[in-house]
This record gives C-alpha cells, structure tokens and sequence, in this order.
C-alpha cells in the first residue's frame, strides 16, 4: 500500500528531506510531513553571503532566513542541518547569470538554482541521508502517469505556479522529488503554518533575484563582468544610430522605458549586439516572433522525441505570460518551436516551457532556454541586426 508520498513504505520508515529555505512554504512543508509520521530531516542551504541579507525583506537562503528554518525545525521537532553551498551557488547562479547578461541575454538565475543546485547538489545529499524522497515548497504538481514514471504539472493555485522555473528537472529527478503544496493555494498554505503555530506564518515571499541584496543586479554584473557595462551604440533597426547607452546589462528585449532615446514613434529594445556593444531598437511590430530555437532542452514526455518530428503543445515564453498554441519541431537534432499566433518580446536566455494545454493544472512537457530570435521582417535588409541571430 502506498502512503500520501506514493512510496510502497509506511510513513515512519519513509525518510523525507524537506528543503527549507526559512519562507513559510518550505516550512508547511516540513509540518505537514512530521504530521503525517514521517521521519523528516530538514535541510537550509547557505546560499550565499548571509551579512547582507539578515535584515533584508524578502531574500532567502541567508541570514535571517537561516535562523528562521532554524527556530521552524526545533519547533516541530525534527532534525536541521545547514549546508554551506555558497561555492557551488557562485559557479553555477551568479557567475553565469553575470556571464548571461555580458552576452545580452536576460537570464533566470532560480532556474540555474533549481537544476544545478537544489536539484542536483541537495538531490545527492539527500540521498546520502537515506531519504526516500526529498520535497520542496514550489508550487507544482507531480504524480505517476501509465508510462510507470512521475511526470510534472502545473499546481492547482495558477496565481503561484512555478512550473516554468522547474522545466530543468529530469525524470530521474522526478523520481525522488515530492511537491506537497501542489494541491494548495497560498491562503491555505499559510493558514497550516498558523495551526502549527509558525512564528513565520505571515512572513513575505522571496525575490526573484534572492542574492542580489540592494536590488541592483547591475552592480553583480559590472563587478564580475565588467565588459557588460561598456557604453556603446543604440542603432535603429533601419540603421540609423540614435544616441549611446552605458551597458547591453542594462536592457532587454521588448523593453520601451529607460531606452534613453527621443523618437517620434515609441522605440522597443528589439535586439542585443554584445559583440559590438550595440541596443538594436525599432517599432512594436519589429517584436514579432513566430520561430524560436532551443538550447538545453530537457524533454519530459513520454518516449524520446525523434528527428524530423512535430507535436503540437502550448508554449510558455515568459513566466508572467500564459501558454500559447505552438509545433515542437525536431530539426538536425536540435528544437525548433514554432509559435502558431507568434509573441513579441522573445528574449535569449529566458526560457521557453512546453505543456500540453493551457487550462490550468497541464503537463509540462519539457523545455530549453531561447538560443536566437530570427530577424525581425521589419529589419531583414538592415545589417544592424546581423549579429543579433
């Protein structure tokens, strides 16, 4: 008989790792299995440096946030340990998101810190604890399907979705992760942390960019990669240059506010030259993309997707944007999508996150972070945009 976790073991011979960052997920998290009779280790990864962020609102993994996992575990009685991953954090977040933006893409550090971090680094930890499964906070559904292996969906609470930000995590992955919060809205998530009495019951969600401790990622960027503030052209998608900028870090495409440029039309950032120092800006309509290629791609469907073939499914391009019909083409080997109703504002580095609708609580089929965007119509002649591709 399987218990609540699908796991063919009673609770009180199921050792469950709970990460916990010191938010209230995470915490309710670690409640909710000590209530049902697990055996739960809770484990807080040290991230990054802690000085910083002890009084900071909003940031996770560090400082205060630690002291907060802390007092959580002792009052529900259970192990904690704290890693210091902080090394491991700076090479494979920080340093490649500064790497990111000197390349002129716009990154997603949380999903650098699920797949090399959380989902791979504490994975292997938690399996050296003998745990049997490890669950997280992140609001996501996973449960088994007829192919005799767990797949990943969406939550029930569309407001608090993080399916995009997990596409990363492989089926083997799948196999030891468990999402308890998938079920739940936030109001009741922290309702539980009031029933178990959870000093952190009404404490603020993380930031997006938890180490950056002023707000400013410039500042990260410009100090590990100083080239990225290089001041350099803003070139019309027709060629004409328009004014000089102070660094590709400090725009991304779709952007109109902050360009810096006065134009009898509004301007958008249309493309990023980092080569040559160059913001490519142009007209709304220059945005369109119907075609976008993958890199990285991690297929979660079932079966292996083979060479020269097409599947319809519904594409996620931004995390705020809802999913839009779209073709998965394999092409020479590599992903190809093609966005049916097309989508402006496709920016290199982010991801684009595959489902298989868009009505709430779909699959997630896979994903790959944006490679290039092709030409915009409006600018094929202009050579501007070469290097952009």
């Amino acid at each position: 008989m399987l218990n609540s976790l699908d796991i063919a073991k009673p609770p009180s011979a199921t050792r469950v790792v709970v990460a916990m960052s010191g938010g209230v997920d995470s915490s309710v998290v670690a409640g909710l299995m000590a209530e049902q009779g697990y055996d739960v280790v809770g484990v807080t990864l040290q991230l990054y440096d802690h000085g910083a962020a002890i009084h900071r609102k909003g940031a996770c993994c560090a400082g205060q946030d630690i002291h907060d996992a802390r007092r959580v575990a002792e009052s529900l009685g259970i192990p904690h340990y704290v890693l210091d991953y902080e090394e491991r954090f700076r090479k494979a977040v920080i340093d490649r998101f500064a790497q990111s933006y000197a390349d002129g893409e716009t990154p997603i550090p949380c999903i650098d810190c699920n797949r090399h971090v959380k989902f791979t680094d504490l994975l292997e930890t938690a399996r050296d604890l003998g745990a049997d499964a490890l669950a997280t906070g992140h609001y996501v559904s996973s449960r088994m399907t007829a192919s005799g292996r767990r797949a990943l969906f969406q939550p029930a609470d569309a407001d608090r979705d993080q399916s995009y930000f997990l596409f990363a995590t492989t089926p083997d992955q799948l196999d030891l992760l468990r999402f308890p919060l998938g079920t739940m809205t936030k109001p009741e998530t922290r309702e539980h942390a009031r029933r178990f009495g959870l000093a952190i019951a009404d404490k603020a969600d993380s930031q997006d960019i938890c180490f950056v401790p002023t707000g400013r990622y410039t500042s990260i960027v410009e100090k590990l990669k100083p080239e990225a503030a290089e001041a350099g052209e803003i070139v019309h998608v027709d060629g004409r240059v328009l004014g000089r900028h102070e660094g590709v870090m400090r725009f991304t495409v779709g952007q109109r506010r902050g360009i810096g440029v006065a134009a009898a039309e509004p301007l958008y950032v249309v493309g990023l030259d980092a080569a040559r120092r160059r913001v490519i800006v142009g007209p709304r309509e220059a945005l369109a993309t119907h075609a976008i290629a993958l890199r990285d791609f991690n297929w979660l469907g079932d079966g292996p997707l083979a060479e020269g073939e097409t599947l319809a499914c519904f594409a996620k391009v931004r995390s705020t944007r809802p999913p839009r019909p779209a073709r998965l083409r394999v092409v020479d080997g590599e992903v190809e999508i093609e966005l049916l109703d097309g989508e402006d504002g496709v920016a290199p580095g982010q991801a684009c996150v595959l489902y298989d609708g868009a009505d709430g609580m779909a699959r997630v089929l896979g994903g790959g972070f944006i490679r290039r965007r092709p030409q915009p119509a409006a600018s094929r002649d202009a050579a501007a945009l070469q290097a952009t591709i």
